[in-house]
């Protein structure tokens, strides 16, 4: 009987161990459906992030979705007028296809507004002096189709980080040499096409900060060591944040490695 015990137990560590690994191997296409917490209603158009895989997909008009995923990958989701949330993906989750993601919504209390219209006098000269200045100067590049903000003085886009670079106590080097695994997601974010349309309709940057693991006040300090306007900063939209960022990353590096 004491022999029977000792072989049973002696198993166990290995059942164990097995079962783990299993947990954390599986992978492959998660389906699941995004539902409204209040009513349970399937929502449409929600944006889901893989953070680990850098893949993002939409639900549709049953709130489903389907997206590449490995147990403990974290699923950012995200809708307008919804809090966005993080789930951690489990091997329950690929067992059963009727897994439901419920979203609450968010309830704003709107304040008063008052809108000033600018007075005009029909005297140009005085209604120049009343308008407002925007700083933010543009470049373009003869072949591109788009242009880019350079900043308050619009310089080239080696002057741009060369002096962060010269100075080894400058934060730029500092946020981009501490996280070299977040700033290589940069590439991959770009190429995702559901990730794109998802930033370029955002602009409270919270998609960024969780795809980046970094904070708000992170972003704003390399934008403004890539001498980005601080009009821009305050304007644009999540996916010109993220172009501005990987432009002055890919900077950074071929300055770096001089």
């Amino acid at each position: 009987m004491r022999k029977i015990l000792l072989i049973v137990f002696s198993f166990v560590p290995f059942l164990c161990f097995a079962q783990n690994e299993s947990e954390t191997m599986v992978e492959g296409e998660l389906t699941a459906t995004v539902v409204n917490a209040q009513t349970d209603f399937p929502l449409e158009s929600v944006h889901i992030i893989n953070l680990n895989k850098v893949k993002g997909t939409i639900s549709n008009q049953k709130g489903r979705f389907t997206i590449d995923a490995a147990v403990n990958d974290t699923l950012y989701f995200s809708f307008l007028g919804f809090k966005s949330q993080k789930v951690r993906v489990t091997n329950d989750m690929f067992r059963y296809e009727d897994t439901k993601i419920a979203l609450t919504e968010l309830a704003y209390a709107l304040e008063e507004v008052i809108v000033r219209p600018y007075q005009l006098t029909g005297y140009l000269e005085i209604d120049v002096k009343n308008l407002p200045i925007n700083n933010a100067y543009q470049y373009s590049i003869s072949g591109l189709p788009t242009s880019y903000e350079g900043g308050s003085k619009s310089p080239s886009a080696v002057t741009k980080v060369l002096g962060a670079i010269l100075n080894p106590a400058d934060l730029l080097r500092n946020l981009f040499g501490k996280k070299p695994r977040q700033m290589r997601k940069l590439r991959q974010m770009k190429e995702d096409d559901d990730i794109r349309n998802l930033l370029a309709s955002k602009f409270d940057r919270e998609t960024l900060t969780e795809l980046l693991q970094l904070e708000k006040v992170d972003i704003e300090d390399i934008l403004n060591n890539c001498n980005y306007s601080r009009s821009f900063i305050n304007t644009a939209n999540d996916l010109q944040i993220l172009d501005a960022i990987s432009s002055c990353y890919e900077e950074y590096k071929v300055l770096n490695r001089k």
